[in-house]
């Protein structure tokens, strides 16, 4: 149960401290099955730039450290989320966590700079290809449109919205094209890194 009456944190006087680098929350379900998306991360094994925080594998029971979410987004310049796209939407643990840690007083609302100027990206996988994400295609609009609830919440927060990078057709996705997918990855993260230090 989502609880929207817990008390944002107490306000400071000094703004938070970034790390160079990137928090890349993922959230998906059944990971270990997801071929897609294990490749992308296993793209960024060992590099130093990229915290990878699987909520998941984190949170089984759903019950979500507030505190300790807000500190680790205060933490980063780049904050990313990894998810494949559910009914148009994201997966119900990445939605709870929105609803329980970026409270008012913290990632929006007078006095918050927890977030103010930080970089929102997500990296999403879709099961079907790019035409059926088209006017006149299956699914009736861009994708670009079902990306629009995270890019106006990094708008309220005060966030910079980078390009959404997505990969679609994910159960066919295997081979070469997985492996280019894999390393196109690898590369828009390093651009989003780019742009936090310009």
């Amino acid at each position: 149960m989502t609880d929207f009456s817990a008390a944002p944190p107490p306000a400071t006087d000094d703004p938070p401290q970034n790390k160079e680098g990137c928090l890349l929350v993922v959230a998906h379900p059944r990971l270990d099955r997801s071929v897609v998306n294990t490749a992308l991360l296993d793209s960024l094994a060992g590099e130093s730039f990229v915290e990878i925080h699987d909520l998941y594998e984190t949170y089984p029971d759903y019950q979500i450290d507030v505190a300790a979410e807000q500190e680790r987004l205060s933490q980063y310049a780049v904050i990313g989320l990894q998810f494949p796209l559910f009914w148009y939407s994201m997966p119900s643990l990445l939605k709870e966590w929105f609803d329980l840690v970026w409270l008012h007083g913290f990632a929006y609302g007078r006095g918050s700079s927890s977030l103010v100027g930080k970089r929102l990206f997500c990296a999403v996988s879709t099961g079907g290809d790019a035409r059926s994400y088209s006017a006149g295609g299956h699914n009736g609009y861009p994708i670009d449109d079902f990306m629009r609830p995270l890019e106006r919440t990094a708008a309220l927060c005060q966030m910079h919205w980078a390009r959404p990078h997505i990969v679609h057709d994910a159960p066919r996705m295997r081979g070469d094209r997985l492996s280019m997918a894999a390393l196109a990855y690898h590369a828009y993260l390093r651009e989003r890194l780019a742009e936090a230090i310009r």
